[in-house]
């Protein structure tokens, strides 16, 4: 009798645990991991608790419709993209097939709810738990007519359309930043896809190589050795690290030997002999930034790399950043500190990332978050929040943007770009060595970073055209455009 007692209270310990294990996993489920659940993109009640309103226009800086939808059902719509792949990269898409990308996702919750917040997706998720799984969703009637708020970008369709057709055929990306507030007048990337036929997109990405992809944003997103467009970030470090650097008189023999196989040399081998540092920034001298990376060592340069936001997370409005990078290096690393001088070594950066360095200059060395958004408004137009600029910080010293200002500007000047003709531009070519994929050289990609008017900026670009080339070549015509609209109009 003894043994039966014993055997019962063993099974009921048994289930006990059981018991308590279950009611642990429910309550962790429901506290924890449901709303996760509840918001990946496949889940089928997500999409029709979003389809019960009908989602909010995406606007241009104008309040001009980017976007378009009717509803296809009750619980079902359709949504189009009224110019087709022009904004494509800062739109992204919404498409229950293929998810969400680009300001559609950054911006969906807000696209799917009323201002009202009494309903809407933000309140679902907000709101979930089992039993919404078990019960399911209602349509209520006087739902049925409601639409989402719309999302007011600080997109600019002329300069847009400009960055657009500049860029042409090319790889590549166009980012235009007003330095002053950090908004973005234009992001282009190429190649591109339609995104009212994302079958077609999706069969033209699967087929082609990973480089080639369309859905690459790559003004955010695309990684690159930014070239002597890096030589602003090295000219910042030497200004604020090195005393007396202005005045010094550099030896530019037109090579730097590290030892008997490596060496550093400028382009095409060129002397420059005795030089100071305003025109070793306007010859673009390897000789002498890769002498100052030496001479600052990677801690220094690095720290000042960082300040402009490599290896960090720059907060941005609308969209992700992918972290540009500088390396850390060892002192007896001599070649590598001396090519992460003029842009090389193994540093890469986002073309939105040279985009900010270019507006920090230019905002006397102030750094903005960048923003893709002006505000959102509800279905009447009325305003429902407004996106306040956000400073990143003091980067570097105004005197020091001066000083820099003033050599990107000798630069322009100096060459007599006709693209550049009538707009007092600032600006610093690139040309990015990088290998292929079978670890031999490739063409070099084309860089050029400016802002104008130099005195008074409004507009600040980056450009990159992969495989271009000189910078002056293939990338500062398109930067010219760009300005040139924005100033004179």
């Amino acid at each position: 009798m003894n043994d039966f007692r014993s055997s019962v209270k063993k099974v009921m310990v048994v289930f006990l645990f059981c018991f308590i294990a279950l009611i642990s996993y429910i309550a962790y489920f429901q506290a924890f991991r449901a709303p996760d659940i509840a918001a990946q993109q496949g889940n089928k009640r997500l999409w029709a608790k979003r389809n019960e309103v009908l989602r909010g226009t995406i606007y241009d800086r104008n309040r001009t419709a980017l976007t378009t939808g009717a509803k296809t059902g009750t619980l079902t719509q359709s949504r189009q993209y009224v110019s087709g792949d022009l904004y494509v990269h800062a739109l992204g898409y919404v498409n229950e097939k293929y998810g969400l990308t680009g300001l559609e996702e950054a911006y969906d919750e807000e696209l799917s709810s009323y201002s009202s917040g009494q309903t809407g997706l933000g309140s679902f998720l907000q709101n979930f738990t089992l039993d919404s799984l078990k019960q399911g969703f209602k349509t209520r009637g006087e739902e049925e007519n409601k639409v989402g708020n719309g999302v007011v970008t600080t997109l600019d369709p002329t300069l847009q359309k400009i960055a657009y057709d500049a860029l042409g055929d090319n790889r590549g990306a166009v980012v235009a930043l007003d330095p002053k507030t950090g908004e973005v007048l234009a992001m282009v990337s190429k190649p591109s896809y339609d995104p009212n036929n994302l079958d077609a997109a999706m069969a033209a990405a699967n087929a082609g190589t990973a480089e080639n992809s369309p859905l690459i944003n790559r003004a955010i997103g695309g990684l690159y050795p930014p070239g002597s467009t890096f030589k602003t970030i090295t000219t910042s470090s030497a200004l604020g690290n090195i005393a007396g650097v202005t005045s010094r008189t550099f030896q530019d023999n037109g090579k730097i030997q590290f030892n008997a196989t490596q060496s550093l040399s400028n382009d095409s081998g060129e002397v420059n002999g005795p030089i100071d540092l305003k025109n070793a920034f306007l010859v673009s001298s390897n000789v002498v930034f890769g002498g100052l990376a030496q001479e600052l060592g990677n801690a220094k340069l690095k720290a000042t790399a960082e300040k402009f936001g490599f290896n960090n997370t720059i907060p941005s409005e609308g969209f992700s950043i992918s972290k540009s990078k500088f390396p850390t290096l060892e002192s007896y690393e001599v070649g590598m500190i001396a090519q992460s001088g003029i842009g090389q070594s193994s540093i890469l950066a986002t073309p939105m990332q040279m985009a900010l360095v270019c507006s920090t200059i230019a905002n006397d060395g102030v750094m903005m978050d960048p923003t893709l958004v002006k505000e959102v408004i509800d279905m009447k137009g009325n305003s429902v929040k407004k996106i306040a600029s956000k400073k990143y910080g003091q980067v570097i010293p105004s005197k020091d943007a001066a000083t820099i200002t003033d050599y990107m500007t000798s630069l322009v000047k100096k060459n007599n770009w006709p693209s550049f003709d009538g707009i007092n531009a600032a600006g610093k070519t690139g040309t990015a060595d990088h290998l292929k994929a079978d670890g031999t050289l490739d063409k070099p990609h084309s860089w050029f970073i400016g802002f104008a008017p130099a005195d008074n900026p409004k507009i600040a670009v980056a450009v990159i055209v992969e495989n271009g080339g000189y910078g002056a070549t293939a990338a500062a015509p398109i930067v010219g455009k760009i300005m040139s609209a924005a100033i004179n109009r």
